[in-house]
């Protein structure tokens, strides 16, 4: 990285004036701003977790100017009339641009399909996320009709009769610990079930938080053979396994982290681009639903305002991935796979020489849980601009909102 004292990536839109200053103060680098496809904003429903206000704001401080949001709601956005109650809440509330998601299926049970054609226009893509949808017939017919509307299936992928109960990785940290374990076939074997039957309808298909190696190398030979596929994977996964785990709700997430080899997997698999991008699967809870162990936590971690950090001091800085390379993954190539167009005006600075402990305390976001908890992270977000308004600045910069 230059030690130039301002590096522009792809930036040519005038420059708001406050930010000048910061320039001549410390080396910044100026990154279009970052896309993130997979989040969980928790309004409606569940504001105890987070909001959209407060879920935006970490968002903007993370380097994000898009992000699209899971429909796990109350009430899931399975109709037009329950889409609206989200998007008042995204009008009202959203510092940055929320894309939501539309659910597959009605309450996202699996069974009757949800009004697709009702929320086509309204929303980023479909999803049942945090579920998979268990029937052949049923995931046929919503390609089918997606298909049709011009819009894509966004895909957790999970065969409920494999997960036995399952909390962690059924690995060796499981069986030394006694903890029933989730195997990894739980993720392909579904995977491979979707890209069959993505193949059969000529759907757009996409596959959220990859985990494991055998998802990585049934993807690569689906796009091989020409099945509109693509994935994502997320940071926790790139840069932990299941030799780091701990009994503590911090470790516990949906998939969970695998094998050392598994990481390696996913890892090559970004390098030679059968894995498209990095999403967080931002997933906020409250305190009290994360502080009951691996046993009795809740599934989900927060990440959105440690992404960047995160993969830039531990894949970028050791020379795993290349600064363009991270940037490919993180927004050019969701904001082409989802149509998402980068605003000129749309942006984010960064000081990449400062480094710093991750404290959750100091998370703009209402969730406190991640496994990246004190580590030593390079990159700090000075401020944002989304479609020309600044949306974040740090508290050192002196700049105010």
């Amino acid at each position: 990285m230059p030690d130039a004292k301002r590096t522009s990536f792809h930036h040519h839109a005038p420059m708001d004036d406050r930010l000048i200053p910061l320039f001549s103060s410390c080396p910044v680098t100026v990154f279009p701003g970052f896309c993130d496809v997979h989040v969980h904003f928790r309004e409606p429903g569940f504001s105890y977790k987070e909001t959209i206000r407060t879920a935006s704001r970490a968002a903007a401080r993370g380097g994000y100017t898009d992000v699209c949001a899971m429909p796990n709601l109350n009430p899931v956005p399975d109709s037009r009339a329950h889409l609206e109650e989200e998007l008042a809440l995204i009008r009202r509330d959203a510092c940055i641009h929320v894309h939501p998601y539309g659910a597959i299926t009605v309450g996202q049970k699996g069974e009757a399909l949800a009004d697709l054609a009702g929320m086509a226009k309204d929303v980023i893509a479909f999803s049942d996320d945090g579920h998979g949808v268990q029937s052949d017939d049923r995931m046929q017919e919503a390609m089918q009709q997606c298909k049709a509307l011009g819009k894509m299936i966004v895909a957790h992928c999970e065969v409920n009769s494999l997960l036995h109960g399952g909390v962690i990785h059924a690995g060796a940290w499981a069986r030394d610990h006694g903890l029933p374990g989730i195997a990894s076939e739980s993720e392909w074997r579904q995977i491979e079930r979707d890209i069959r039957l993505s193949a059969d309808t000529g759907c757009a298909y996409h596959v959220c938080h990859i985990s494991c190696r055998e998802s990585v190398q049934i993807i690569r030979d689906a796009k091989k053979s020409g099945v509109n596929v693509t994935c994502e994977t997320a940071p926790h996964y790139l840069v932990l396994d299941d030799s780091h785990l701990e009994d503590l709700g911090k470790w516990k997430m949906n998939p969970p982290l695998r094998s050392p080899d598994d990481r390696e997997a996913l890892l090559e698999g970004l390098a030679d681009g059968t894995i498209d991008m990095i999403a967080t699967d931002h997933a906020p809870h409250s305190a009290e639903e994360k502080s009951r162990g691996l046993r009795g936590s809740s599934f989900g971690i927060v990440g959105i305002e440690t992404a960047f950090p995160v993969l830039y001091t531990f894949l970028v800085k050791p020379g795993l991935l290349s600064l363009e390379q991270l940037l490919q993954a993180i927004t050019v190539r969701p904001r082409r796979r989802f149509q998402i167009a980068q605003e000129e005006n749309s942006y984010t600075l960064w000081d990449l020489t400062r480094s710093y402990t991750i404290d959750p305390k100091d998370f703009l976001s209402m969730g406190k849980s991640t496994p990246f908890e004190g580590m030593q992270v390079f990159g700090s977000c000075l401020a944002t601009v989304c479609n020309g308004k600044l949306v974040y600045t740090a508290p050192e910069t002196g700049i105010r909102l």
